[in-house]
């Protein structure tokens, strides 16, 4: 029987540390929650997932517990990432009819055996029935429709949320890859950080996560500012200050170093005939935080080789996934380690 026949359901998942995105076979995406889930502590039920359970975050009373299982890319809590998982397929189930499924699900591609069993586990657990692990770089290679199969080398660069994932990408494989645990978390922990440090204020993640988003930048010049809320460290009361991008520049530095690092590191391991085809092609940049302003001119600028984000950067992975349900040679060289 072939991976892909009338009887089964085929889906794409990118299980992120934010965010997890489902793609069907045919349908595209049909799931994009935060991957956060709610738990009665005294029943052990779930009250909610994704995005409406992404809104308790500091805001539930101590019988709730608010759980992100993910972390750094990886799971930190394999219950959780199965309950969250298992509500996942439900509305699926309820929306398109039960069927048998069948999942490439993408993964950090400098994650253990360990690690990857974990992903396998979830999975399962959630009732998928078979189970295909990519790594990201790949997946998101595909997703930026690039021929993987080609003799020519192209450089990824995924920064999500808990990880920088950076691989040289040839023949179908990954010759060269480098993934550090530095991500869009870490940036929203700089912030934070740094309010607490010379403005001696606490605002909450949501908060730093906002301010990345609307003034965040990784080069100078850019003027934005906005005005925020939190909580005054010396007298405990509420606090309202301006903020501007020049401070989140400052702030996010030491992350946005170590992930230039990374991409440096990779370059130096490559070998010279692909260095020439990367050089030509360029970088290309994907993952939630390349929307930061000026990313491209800060690679292109620390690299001397021309970077560019993709279409889409938070969905190239999962249509990567999506395209390798139709790759029959990317089919073949994943392994799926049992089948239930």
């Amino acid at each position: 029987m072939s991976f892909l026949n009338f009887t089964t359901r085929c889906l794409g998942i990118d299980l992120g540390t934010t965010s997890t995105i489902v793609a069907m076979k045919d349908k595209g995406i049909i799931i994009n929650e935060a991957s956060v889930i709610s738990i009665d502590k005294k029943t052990g039920n779930v009250i909610e997932t994704g995005n409406k359970s992404k809104e308790m975050i500091g805001r539930t009373p101590d019988k709730i517990d608010v759980i992100r299982p993910l972390k750094n890319g990886v799971i930190a809590n394999l219950r959780a990432t199965e309950l969250m998982l298992k509500e996942i397929m439900n509305k699926i189930n309820k929306k398109y009819g039960y069927a048998r499924t069948k999942a490439i699900v993408s993964v950090p591609s400098g994650i253990t055996e360990v690690e990857k069993r974990a992903v396998e586990e979830a999975v399962y657990g959630a009732g998928v029935r078979e189970v295909y692990l990519i790594d990201d770089p790949l997946a998101a290679a595909m997703g930026a429709n690039i021929n993987i199969e080609e003799p020519a080398g192209s450089l990824i660069v995924d920064i999500g949320s808990g990880t920088t994932d950076v691989a040289v990408i040839s023949l179908g494989g990954i010759v060269v890859s480098h993934c550090i645990k530095v991500g869009g978390d870490d940036l929203d922990k700089n912030i934070i950080d740094y309010m607490r440090k010379y403005q001696n204020m606490e605002i909450s993640e949501t908060c730093a996560e906002n301010i990345k988003i609307t003034i965040g930048t990784v080069v100078p010049g850019i003027l934005e500012d906005m005005d925020i809320k939190g909580r005054d460290l010396r007298s405990g009361f509420p606090k309202e200050i301006t903020v501007n991008s020049e401070q989140v520049l400052e702030a996010i530095e030491p992350s946005m170093t170590k992930i230039i690092s990374a991409i440096k590191f990779t370059l130096e391991k490559t070998p010279p005939e692909i260095t020439a085809d990367i050089t030509e092609k360029g970088i290309i940049l994907t993952g939630g935080v390349v929307n930061i302003k000026g990313i491209e001119e800060l690679v292109t600028s620390k690299t001397g080789i021309n970077a560019y984000v993709t279409k889409e950067p938070l969905k190239t992975v999962v249509y990567g996934t999506q395209k390798a349900l139709d790759n029959v040679n990317v089919l073949k060289k994943l392994q799926s380690k049992r089948r239930r």
